[in-house]
C-alpha cells in the first residue's frame, strides 16, 4: 500500500517512535517489521535511521571542537566498563537525543574505557508508567542512572482540561519511589535532569488540534522542576538552560521537543555538571 504520511512527519514519527523497544519481547519483531509499521521498505527505513545517527555523531564531533568541553568529557566520572542508563520520555527516546550524543562523545573521546550507554527512553511515558518497566533498568545493574522525565505527567488532554495526567503530589511520590527502587537493588549513582521550558504558542498550534487535543504549560513544567531541584543528588537545571521564554533555536517546530541544538545544549549542561563533580 502506498505510503500516505507526508515525508517530514514520517521522519518525525521514526525519530521519536521505536517499536523495536516497545515490542522487544514479541517473537515477530525484526527490522523488517519495524519498517513495515511505518509503511517503508527496510532499506528506506535504514537510511532514515542512519541520518539520525549521523547527525548525533556530528553533533558530538562539533562539541568536541571546544577543547574545554573535550576536557570535561575526559573528566566525566564514568569508570572503564561502566554502564550508563538514561531513563526518560521522548526527549531521551529521540534518535538524536542528548543520550545518543553522549554515546558518541564517549565513543570518540574515551573508546578505551568501553563505557556502555543504554537508552531507556520511552516516548510519551509519565513517571507512573516508568515505574511499571523500571525493573528492566535495575536488572542491568547500571553504574549510573540519569533520570529525565516528568513532563508527560503534566500533559493535558481534551478541549477544556482541568487536570494533567499525574498530579504534582503523585509525581513527587513517583520520583522518590523510583530513586528508592534503584537504591534498593543497585549501587548506581543517580543524576536528575529537569524538564525544559517550552514555547506554548507553538505547542498549542501543533498539539492542541481537534485531532490531538494535547497541551503542556510552562507553569506545570516549572512545578516539576522545583520538585527535582530539591533532591539531594546532582541536578541539571534545563529551565535555566532553555530560558524563559524558551530559546526558539533550542526547540523543534512543535515548540515542545528539543531541536538538535537543544539536545546539544542538554548534553553540554550534563557534561559540564558531571565533569566538575
Amino acid at each position: 500500500m502506498a505510503q500516505s504520511i507526508p515525508d517530514p512527519f514520517l521522519e518525525f514519527l521514526i525519530q521519536f517512535t521505536h517499536p523495536e523497544k516497545m515490542l522487544a519481547d514479541m517473537p515477530g519483531m525484526s527490522e523488517e517489521t519495524c519498517a513495515a509499521i511505518f509503511g517503508l521498505k527496510v532499506d528506506s527505513f535504514r537510511r532514515i535511521k542512519q541520518r539520525f545517527a549521523d547527525r548525533a555523531r556530528k553533533a558530538a564531533g562539533d562539541l568536541l571542537e571546544d577543547s574545554a568541553f573535550a576536557a570535561w568529557v575526559d573528566r566525566l566520572p564514568f569508570l572503564p566498563g561502566d554502564k550508563v542508563v538514561g531513563v526518560g520520555d521522548s526527549i531521551t527516546d529521540d534518535s538524536q537525543s542528548w543520550l545518543e550524543i553522549l554515546r558518541y562523545l564517549l565513543e570518540i573521546r574515551r573508546s578505551q574505557d568501553a563505557i556502555t550507554v543504554i537508552n531507556a527512553g520511552n516516548s510519551g511515558d509519565t513517571t507512573s508508567q516508568i515505574i511499571s518497566w523500571f525493573l528492566g533498568v535495575v536488572v542491568q545493574q547500571p553504574a549510573w542512572i540519569i533520570f529525565f522525565a516528568g513532563a508527560n505527567d503534566t500533559r493535558l488532554h481534551g478541549q477544556s482540561p482541568r487536570k494533567g495526567l499525574v498530579s504534582i503530589e503523585e509525581t513527587e511520590k513517583n520520583l522518590l519511589m523510583l530513586r528508592k527502587f534503584a537504591a534498593d537493588q543497585t549501587s548506581a549513582r543517580w543524576v536528575w535532569i529537569t524538564p525544559t521550558t517550552i514555547l506554548e504558542e507553538k505547542v498549542s498550534a501543533f498539539w492542541s488540534t481537534p485531532q490531538s487535543q494535547q497541551m503542556w504549560l510552562n507553569k506545570d513544567l516549572a512545578a516539576i522542576s522545583k520538585v527535582i531541584l530539591a533532591q539531594k543528588e546532582p541536578v541539571i537545571d534545563l529551565q535555566s538552560v532553555f530560558g524563559s521564554p524558551s530559546n526558539p533555536d533550542l526547540l523543534l517546530m512543535d515548540g515542545l521537543h528539543p531541536s538538535l541544538n537543544g539536545q546539544k545544549a542538554i548534553v553540554r549542561a550534563l557534561v559540564e555538571k558531571l565533569g566538575n563533580l
